[in-house]
């Protein structure tokens, strides 16, 4: 293989981890520490569709108790919230106008 081949093969990495493999795993880091930091009260969905509040969140624990309606509570695994309920609705419109508010 001469130089110029050599070369080609290394900008496709480059190209490849700079646009697929760089921005998955900064979003999958972001994902893993929105699930770590849940907290009680926040409004969030599931990776299902499920829409509800947390109402027990132990930070040692790999579960949390989500109400779902009034009185119906599942237990569930972190690894299944996918986002902010504010986000899932809104997208980002609402979070920005709320910090612009502020």
């Amino acid at each position: 293989m001469d130089q110029i081949g050599l070369l080609f093969f290394a900008g496709m990495l480059l190209v490849m981890w700079l646009f697929f493999i760089r921005p998955q795993a900064k979003q999958a880091k972001l994902g893993a520490e929105f699930q770590k930091n849940l907290q009680k009260g926040d409004k969030v969905v599931t990776s299902g569709g499920v829409h509800g509040k947390v109402v027990k969140a132990d930070e040692s624990s790999a579960s949390i108790l989500l109400e779902i309606d009034a009185n119906v509570k599942v237990k569930i695994d972190r690894s299944a919230i996918s986002m902010d309920l504010t986000k899932a609705a809104y997208g980002d419109k609402k979070t920005e106008s709320a910090e612009v508010k502020a």
